[in-house]
């Protein structure tokens, strides 16, 4: 356990502003997350806020949660410069992966949870912490709030803090200036990039793909001409696509007279850390890494980070760029090398990001390719003035830092957006008339028109209009729901608003479908869905309701990740198969897409690669996966019908071969990693009968009479008295059992004797 010794910890006044956010927000809600850049400062917060927090509830724990082991001794090392210190106290730093085999001997009760690299949240595991300890206080942090999936967080965190974006820190000179070096839209290593076409589970670029493409000696060549020219001399961090290719990147820079090391998740802990260490000291220039020191990876004066690895994730881009924006004395600028198109897909880190819609689940985390944006641009995605300058070397420069510095300064109309994320939303009083309007900071965003403002919360303000009808506004006015006169509106957790009416009785009106209840529902999760239950009916929060009146004793409904799926005894049918009209019903599932507030659908179809078909009630049709949905057509005429129906079986084919193709890369990796693993493997005897264990895991069952020691990836067995063959280690046959002795070398050649004494030679794959 740790505890906090010191009385004061010093803070900027942004960090003050975001702590004085953060209490007041838990007056109202129980779960806040905060959003700050990375290189802001978020852990001289957290300190602040655990001090303030015990001396306030003079509660007994707080637990701060990290993601990965080795983020442990990280963390307790930062938080100790500010007064926290390794003693039986009130303050313990857990990973994730040890609490969730722990549960039952943690012991105590936390008070408050802090997640550190809270969009990690979503997990199952981080989610226990909710379901063993709802009356804790939890607070998330993290500098990316989105998932590529469009998976929202307001599940578990009721409300959103964000700080000024990057491009306000860096004109405030609290984080570095950069130069951005990018390659050629018209260039080689940009028509590979665009070449990739699989997708990972989580609907980024494949590994193996993106290995085969671009893990060769004439890209990484050009990687290292990249530092040369760019950054040479420099202190930097590569980030690579997979083990293999981080090995060959810093081969390659180690050939060149770079002192280059890679660094993965095989490497054992301690020399991580010495190798860290030497690179903090200089006697290493380079740290080649793959997905290591993406996050909680604190060190300032990294002088230039080289993106190698093409992701469509914001997150990844931005937590990696981060790792060169700190400010050190000394360092006049970070030089950003992105080798992969990085910038075409979410444009320069200094863009304006609508965090809120991404913490929300109604936009996703995630980049569009250049194919997909082709011809469009966004703030700051290049500078105001002039244009990128291209270099010989296939490269061109962005943004260099002078310029980024005056495209900033000169660019005010960012100034009112950051400062409306930057300050939560209030209400003002016009004193000559009485009335009420909103405003953040000291930015008026309506005028003084409400009778009066009764209350305000996620973002949203409850008011009375001047015609003395009662409803909710947006900041800027709009109105989101309107009705009659009314008492009073406030809002509740959940996302309700409660009104109650000019006599007195209360309802409820559910701010995601705008949908009223007579009285308070209860909200139901479905892993990370909701549905709202009143009485023994169950109601989605889609702006098109679904209601399901059918299982009054428990909902039969599975979270399947990117939706949910609910048992219905009526399904219609919209004529997709043949029926000739959608009067017809049958038993099937209703669906809730992750991220669509808009409507509810029907399930039609799961495909072998785990997405699905669904229509709605219009009978149009969408093919749905984790990484979003795509129209497929519907059965408006029997030639739009027919149409559609072909369209469904050739995206069937199409999944069921992406499916086959995936085990197929998947069982390769499974049998590479077992032959990895030889030198483990040991025969084993059961009852009279010989087999294979490698690693302490059983591959060869015990079915022969006998089994030699394997060599290499390879061993004999003995079906029946001499007749002898070969296995592999993951128990395929190689060599049928039919010789009276067999003998394998190093080399994969196998020798066999028949039982005329006559030698066969093979060779093994």
């Amino acid at each position: 356990m740790l505890r906090i010794t010191v009385d004061n910890i010093s803070l900027r006044d942004y960090q003050l502003e975001m702590k004085s956010r953060l209490f007041a927000a838990w007056e109202r809600h129980r779960s806040v997350m905060v959003q700050m850049p990375t290189g802001t400062g978020k852990t001289h917060v957290l300190a602040a806020v655990i001090r303030d927090f015990l001396q306030q509830s003079r509660q007994t724990e707080v637990w701060i949660i990290a993601h990965r082991r080795e983020l442990v001794e990280q963390i307790e090392e930062t938080v100790g410069r500010y007064g926290i210190t390794p003693e039986e106290g009130t303050v313990r730093v857990l990973s994730i992966q040890w609490l969730a085999r722990h549960w039952e001997d943690v012991g105590g009760r936390p008070a408050l949870v802090v997640i550190d690299e809270a969009h990690h949240a979503l997990a199952a595991t981080y989610r226990e912490l909710w379901r063993r300890y709802p009356e804790a206080g939890k607070l998330g942090l993290t500098a990316t709030p989105c998932r590529m999936n469009r998976s929202g967080f307001t599940d578990l965190f009721d409300v959103l803090l964000t700080s000024c974006s990057i491009a306000e820190f860096i004109r405030k000179g609290r984080l570095s200036v950069f130069d951005y070096v990018a390659i050629r839209a018209d260039g080689e290593d940009q028509r590979l990039i665009d070449s990739l076409v699989k997708r990972g589970a989580d609907g980024d670029y494949q590994i193996g793909e993106m290995n085969r493409v671009l893990n060769r000696d004439t890209g990484i060549g050009r990687l290292y001409d990249s530092v040369d020219r760019f950054a040479r001399g420099r202190k930097g961090i590569v980030y690579a696509i997979s083990i293999d290719h981080a090995r060959n990147i810093s081969a390659y820079y180690s050939r060149k007279g770079v002192a280059a090391v890679a660094i993965d998740s095989r490497t054992p802990a301690a020399e991580r850390r010495r190798l860290v260490e030497d690179f903090r000291a200089g006697r290493i220039r380079v740290l080649v890494n793959v997905d290591v020191f993406s996050e909680g990876f604190d060190c300032p004066d990294v002088e230039f980070v080289q993106l190698a690895r093409p992701t469509l994730s914001l997150a990844k881009y931005l937590q990696q760029v981060g790792r060169g924006l700190r400010r050190t004395a000394g360092k006049e600028a970070c030089v950003l090398i992105d080798n992969v198109g990085l910038y075409r897909v979410f444009g320069l880190p200094t863009v304006s990001r609508d965090w809120e819609a991404m913490f929300r689940g109604v936009l996703p985390g995630k980049g569009r390719t250049a194919a997909q944006d082709a011809g469009k641009a966004c703030l700051l995605s290049r500078p105001l003035f002039g244009k990128p300058v291209r270099e010989e070397c296939g490269l061109e420069v962005i943004v260099s830092h002078e310029r980024l510095l005056a495209d900033l300064a000169a660019l005010e109309d960012i100034r009112p957006v950051q400062e409306a994320v930057r300050y939560g939303l209030k209400a003002w009083q016009d004193g000559t008339n009485g009335r009420w309007g909103l405003k953040r900071g000291r930015g008026r965003t309506t005028e003084a028109v409400y009778v009066s403002v009764f209350d305000i919360g996620y973002d949203l303000a409850a008011v009375r209009f001047g015609d003395n009808t009662c409803g909710v506004v947006r900041d800027t006015g709009e109105v989101v729901w309107r009705q009659g006169r009314c008492r009073s509106l406030s809002f509740q957790r959940e996302h309700l608003l409660k009104v109650t009416a000019t006599d007195g009785r209360d309802s409820y009106v559910d701010l995601y479908s705008l949908h009223a209840y007579d009285r308070k529902p209860e909200v139901k999760k479905f892993g990370t869905f909701e549905l709202l239950k009143v009485g023994g009916v169950y109601y989605s929060r889609t702006r098109e309701v679904y209601v399901n009146e059918q299982h009054a004793g428990g909902l039969p409904a599975t979270d399947r990740k990117f939706y949910l799926s609910i048992f219905d005894y009526k399904m219609p049918a919209f004529g997709l198969d043949g029926e000739e009209t959608p009067l017809s019903y049958g038993c099937g599932y209703a669906c809730l897409l992750q991220g669509d507030y808009e409507r509810y659908y029907w399930l039609y179809r799961t495909l072998g690669d785990g997405s699905i078909i669904v229509a709605d009630d219009e009978g149009r049709y969408y093919q749905v996966s984790e990484s979003g949905r795509q129209y497929v057509g519907c059965c408006a005429s029997e030639e739009e019908r027919r149409k559609c129906r072909a369209e469904v079986g050739g995206r069937e084919r199409q999944a069921a071969e992406a499916r086959m193709s995936r085990e197929a890369v998947e069982n390769a990796g499974k049998r590479q990693r077992l032959f990895d693993r030889a030198a483990d493997a040991r025969p084993f005897c059961s009852g009279k009968k010989w087999g294979l264990r490698v690693d302490g895991r059983v591959t060869v069952p015990p079915v022969y009479r006998n089994v030699k020691s394997p060599v290499g990836r390879y061993c004999a067995v003995e079906k029946d008295y001499r007749q002898w063959g070969v296995v592999a280690l993951d128990g395929t046959l190689v060599v049928e059992p039919a010789y009276a002795d067999i003998e394998i070398n190093g080399q994969g050649v196998v020798t066999g004797t028949k039982l005329t004494g006559r030698k066969v030679r093979i060779q093994l794959p």
